[in-house]
């Protein structure tokens, strides 16, 4: 569908939700929330989680929806138009560049991650990686298929690689038929079969009870009890509360342009703040019920409290790679479940990574009017030759340090940079108009406060306590190891050129449309 400025729109509300939540639904909620939970105070960790969602992630998510809907409704699909647009000043264009660098990056190492997915679901079907039984074994078997290591199950890149390769392609073939016929069709069949896959996992785990009859405390229960059970000397601890509000803006993709570039689709009275609060249950529902039932209940049931504790500390990772694929050999049908389990996070990557794309999309259609197709082919490329530095050198901390910028630092800096413009720039009443616009039910006027003040110290609080307590050893790189760290140099002397490169199109594309006005 196409709107008055001849850009695409939504075909349906159901269609934008799902977007949306595909967007925010990714690999986090199924393997990082339930490692965060895990390690910072169980239960307890809810509390800071719930309060972080309440004055951080829903504000946002209103507030990002809304810029992009008011700058979609002007022709701009990306951050640098978007802020132009309630930000007459031509520097408002360099700082939207954020909006589409943040998610470019991420996405430059997000779709490596993806193709893994793709991977170990073949791997699963086909019984690949049975016979590897023990966390050790499975662990030998990833570091061989990311060519870490040469071992018994790969000598070289080559089965990594081509699956890259097929989840590049499906990327840039959604992204070359739009909106509309590409990423709402997406969304409206893979998000139903994640959510059917999800439930269909849940049950399978929550059936499990005492898999070793010598060991009864692995059961179950325990395993829920071990994510649930909160532990509320935590809540003093300021690192918890950290990593609460980081997990908010992980779920919901805060701060990275997506939402808004998603939001630009929408039509001038299209209800933002019911279409906010649904895309966040949504995301809600499958990570607290879905996302904290699957993996950790599972792993202890098989592994115990000490084995999980120890899963925990290696990550997200060792969770859903490892641990889990060991655990699938020892169920029946074990190889079903590990297909559908990966497919899952398939589906859920997918979604994720399309989203994190249609920013640098929208900017080439719609600042340089090049056609769709032809757009996806060049972010494609761009992609593939980025990628091709974490794929060689993902053990030399490649994949980390550009994880670090653009995953945790950049997006905090973006929604603290795009929070000050709609509320002190753009003005709050006009902003808290432009929320409630079309809205079937008014916002309580208490988060008109909220957004005004108490948003953007959050944000500030967050962005002064990593300066205080990371920003020193982060850029010194004190904890890299000496071996790493022309490598480390290397993914910032990329991230460097890609900025410079689209602040240079940034650029162009204002002296095209000055020249333009001018003959007009």
């Amino acid at each position: 569908m196409q709107n008055n400025n001849n850009r695409e729109e939504w075909g349906t509300r159901l269609g934008l939700v799902l977007a949306l939540a595909g967007n925010a639904i990714g690999l986090g909620n199924f393997l990082r929330f339930p490692v965060q939970a895990a390690e910072n105070g169980g239960g307890a960790f809810m509390i800071p989680y719930f309060i972080s969602l309440l004055l951080l992630g829903i504000p946002l998510m209103w507030v990002e929806l809304t810029i992009g809907r008011y700058g979609g409704n002007r022709g701009h699909g990306s951050m640098p138009g978007m802020f132009y647009s309630m930000w007459n000043n031509r520097w408002s264009k360099y700082i939207g560049i954020l909006g589409i660098f943040t998610p470019l990056i991420i996405v430059i190492y997000y779709t490596y991650v993806e193709s893994w997915t793709l991977a170990f679901s073949f791997f699963s079907i086909t019984g690949k990686y049975f016979g590897a039984e023990s966390r050790e074994t499975m662990g030998a078997f990833l570091k061989g298929f990311q060519g870490i290591e040469s071992n018994e199950y790969f000598s070289g890149l080559t089965p990594a690689i081509i699956f890259y390769l097929i989840t590049l392609a499906i990327n840039v073939y959604i992204l070359s038929k739009g909106v509309s016929k590409g990423i709402e069709r997406l969304a409206n069949i893979a998000m139903p079969l994640l959510l059917i896959m999800a439930f269909a996992l849940m049950v399978r785990v929550l059936t499990f009870g005492s898999p070793d009859p010598a060991h009864p405390e692995n059961n179950i229960a325990n395993g829920l009890g071990f994510i649930w059970n909160p532990d509320f000397s935590q809540l003093t601890n300021a690192t918890v509360w950290l990593a609460a509000s980081g997990q908010i803006f992980f779920t919901l993709s805060l701060g990275m342009g997506a939402i808004a570039t998603y939001a630009s689709y929408m039509r001038k009275d299209d209800d933002v703040a019911t279409t906010g609060i649904a895309t966040a249950g949504a995301n809600e529902f499958a990570e607290v019920v879905l996302g904290g039932t699957i993996a950790i209940p599972a792993a202890v049931a098989f592994f115990g409290l000490v084995g999980v504790q120890e899963i925990a500390k290696g990550g997200a990772f060792d969770l859903g790679f490892q641990s889990l694929p060991v655990i699938f050999q020892k169920i029946p049908f074990g190889q079903f479940f590990g297909f559908i389990w990966f497919l899952l996070l398939f589906f859920a990557a997918l979604t994720s990574s399309v989203a994190l794309t249609q920013p640098a999309m929208a900017f080439l259609q719609e600042e340089f009017r090049i056609p769709k197709e032809r757009a996806a082919i060049i972010v494609g490329l761009v992609l593939f030759v980025c990628s091709l530095p974490v794929v060689l050198f993902l053990k030399h901390g490649f994949l980390d340090e550009l994880d670090y910028w653009a995953g945790t630092f950049g997006p905090v800096l973006c929604a603290f940079l795009e929070t000050i413009i709609f509320v002190y720039i753009f003005g709050m009443a006009k902003g808290w108009e432009e929320i409630n616009r079309g809205a079937t039910t008014r916002i309580p006027r208490v988060f008109f406060y909220i957004i005004k003040y108490i948003t953007p110290l959050f944000l500030f609080a967050i962005l002064s306590t990593w300066l205080y307590q990371s920003a020193g050893d982060v850029l010194l790189m004190k904890n890299i190891d000496p071996a790493n760290k022309s490598y480390v140099w290397g993914a910032r002397i990329m991230m460097a050129v890609v900025f410079i490169g689209l602040a240079y199109l940034v650029r162009k594309s204002w002296r095209m449309k000055k020249r333009i006005e001018n003959e007009e």
